[in-house]
């Protein structure tokens, strides 16, 4: 059963990362680049601040130690745990996959982009009232999960394992942070 999954995850990848074109090689660097979000995180810091006032430092608190998690969890448990090569350090693509730029670490499941976008999207999601700012991050975050596989350091199975991963840290950071704010923090999520 593993077998066939890991077959149909590497298959999957094949055709998924066969998309490069020179014209997306540019966008896919660009999505998967964190520094170049930082005006993103700080349009978010902005509209946590707008509906929370001098609370908002509660739920910006949160979101680091959310990130945190993610990071560390994929990073240094599963990544060491699982020990499942990334497809561009795995021999047997060497010659069938694009790598545009790099391969980064020695092994890559679960994706700590596709954790961290997808935790950060999904607890904004469930923080604020503009439901459009979440639809737009979790939209976001599936396009950085996406220019991993394009760019060869992902499978999708680690990309959705990520997804996950961000997904359950999310809710229960986000769970946490209302438990312990006492009911001073209000959410749409909880109505």
């Amino acid at each position: 059963m593993i077998d066939q999954l890991l077959d149909l995850d590497e298959k999957l990848f094949l055709i998924l990362n066969g998309f490069g074109h020179p014209y997306l090689d540019a966008p896919m660097l660009w999505l998967s680049d964190k520094y170049i979000w930082i005006p993103l995180y700080a349009l978010v810091v902005f509209l946590i601040y707008q509906k929370f006032g001098t609370r908002f430092w509660i739920p910006v608190l949160s979101l680091i130690v959310l990130v945190t998690l993610t990071d560390q969890v994929t990073s240094s448990f599963m990544k060491p745990f699982f020990e499942r090569l990334r497809p561009c350090h795995n021999p047997q693509f060497a010659d069938t996959i694009f790598i545009i730029k790099g391969c980064g670490g020695k092994y890559g499941f679960a994706s700590s982009h596709a954790a961290n976008t997808m935790g950060f999207a999904l607890f904004n999601f469930f923080l604020l009232d503009k439901k459009w700012v979440g639809r737009t991050l979790i939209t976001w975050s599936g396009l950085v999960g996406f220019s991993r596989i394009y760019l060869g350091v992902h499978y999708p199975g680690d990309v959705l394992a990520g997804f996950i991963v961000g997904g359950l840290l999310a809710y229960l950071v986000f769970r946490i942070m209302i438990i312990l704010g006492s009911g001073q923090l209000k959410s749409p999520f909880l109505q």
